[in-house]
C-alpha cells in the first residue's frame, strides 16, 4: 500500500495580491514546446473557428506572432469588452493576463495582452480587504477608467496559491469577526 501524508497547510496571515474581477469571459492560450502554434480554450473546452467564444480564437489565431512572446504553457486570462457581458463601455475586445508577477512589466508582455490591474498587495487583512472593494465601488473600474460599475476584486494567497473572488453585486460581505461554534 502506497503512503499519502497529509499536504502542508499554509499559514492564513500571509502575502495576498488583490487584482480587479473583470466581467468578461475566461480565456486560456496553451503554447506548445515546439512554438508551433498558439491555441485558444475557454474555462472548460478547446476552441475553434468554428466553435468560438465570443471571437477570442480569431483573436488568438490573428495574433500568434505576438503571442508566442508568452512562451511554452498555459496563460489564463479574462477575455472581455465590447457586447461581452458589462462591456465596460468599449468598442473593441482585450485579453488580460492574470498572472501579474510574470506579466506586470509592458516589456516582458505581448504588446496584444493586457494584465489585470493590482490593486493592494501585502499580508492577509481583511479590513484592507474590505477597504479595496470599497474603493473600487466609490472610484470605479481601474482597467476601464470611468467605468463605475466595476464587477469586484479576486484576491490570490501566494502562500496558498489559490484566488478567492469578491463580487460588489451579490456577495455577502463578513459584517464583523467570527468565531467556530
Amino acid at each position: 500500500m502506497e503512503f499519502e501524508g497529509f499536504p502542508k497547510i499554509p499559514r492564513l496571515f500571509r502575502d495576498v495580491v488583490i487584482t480587479e474581477k473583470i466581467d468578461g469571459t475566461n480565456g486560456q492560450i496553451y503554447i506548445p514546446e515546439d512554438l508551433a502554434v498558439a491555441y485558444a480554450g475557454s474555462r472548460k473546452r478547446w476552441l475553434t473557428p468554428e466553435i468560438d467564444n465570443h471571437g477570442f480564437c480569431k483573436w488568438v489565431y490573428e495574433n500568434t506572432a505576438e503571442l508566442m512572446k508568452l512562451g511554452p504553457g498555459h496563460h489564463f486570462g479574462e477575455w472581455w469588452g465590447q457586447r461581452i457581458n458589462r462591456g465596460y463601455g468599449l468598442k473593441e475586445k482585450r485579453f488580460s493576463l492574470f498572472n501579474v508577477a510574470k506579466w506586470s512589466d509592458d516589456n516582458v508582455r505581448p504588446l496584444c495582452c493586457g494584465v489585470v490591474p493590482v490593486l493592494w498587495t501585502g499580508n492577509f487583512d481583511m479590513q484592507f480587504i474590505r477597504a479595496v472593494l470599497e474603493d473600487l465601488k466609490r472610484a470605479g473600474s481601474r482597467v476601464a477608467p470611468g467605468f463605475m460599475k466595476p464587477e469586484g476584486i479576486v484576491v490570490f494567497h501566494t502562500a496558498g496559491n489559490c484566488c478567492f473572488k469578491v463580487t460588489i453585486e451579490g456577495d455577502e460581505q463578513p459584517k464583523g469577526e467570527r468565531t467556530c461554534a
